[in-house]
């Protein structure tokens, strides 16, 4: 099994950055792979996009994987270092999928995570920090990736949380909890 590390954090702290730091740090094949998909009619989100692929440098390959991050996952050679940007578009992607299904995806990505020997470093963001949704499917949202980033945080080593511009490593300060179960 590869290097496993997840990088968690609100909205524009850095998390991306730190990633792509420890990619850098990883001298392997770096493998971007990003969750979001492009649309045009929205450009505000086509900035945000750009913003990213201007900053990476540009010998890394970039692979769309708006859904089949387990697949993509296991394909992965062993002297690579796949970057997936972002978990909860990733989350937010198969929103569609009813709890059975959505169990079943978690699952797979776990399994999966634990055979791969490539290096794989996960960027989370962390949307629980606010109120609780008012709508259902903004619960959804939230409770989904809360669960994606514990269950990942229980494999991962390390566990990074970049707030405020700056990164803890959160394996060296924290005591881990088991992850819940299925």
């Amino acid at each position: 099994m590869g290097k496993v590390i997840l990088v968690t954090g609100p909205a524009k702290s850095g998390k991306s950055e730190w990633a792509e730091t420890l990619a850098i740090q990883s001298e392997k094949n770096v493998v971007y792979v990003a969750t979001a998909t492009e649309n045009p009619e929205d450009s505000e989100w086509q900035k945000r996009i750009q913003e990213h692929q201007i900053r990476r440098p540009s010998h890394w390959v970039t692979l769309p994987v708006p859904v089949e991050l387990s697949a993509t996952i296991a394909d992965a050679k062993p002297n690579t270092c796949l970057l997936v940007d972002s978990l909860g578009t990733w989350v937010a992607n198969l929103l569609e999928q009813d709890d059975h299904t959505w169990k079943n995806t978690l699952i797979e990505l776990l399994e999966t995570v634990d055979l791969v020997a490539a290096d794989l470093i996960f960027v989370a963001e962390e949307t629980a920090w606010g109120v609780v949704p008012a709508y259902p499917l903004g619960r959804q949202f939230r409770d989904r990736l809360g669960a994606v980033i514990r269950q990942l945080g229980a494999i991962c080593q390390p566990v990074y949380l970049v707030t405020g511009g700056h990164v803890l490593n959160l394996s060296h300060l924290g005591t881990p909890l088991a992850p819940p179960k299925f």
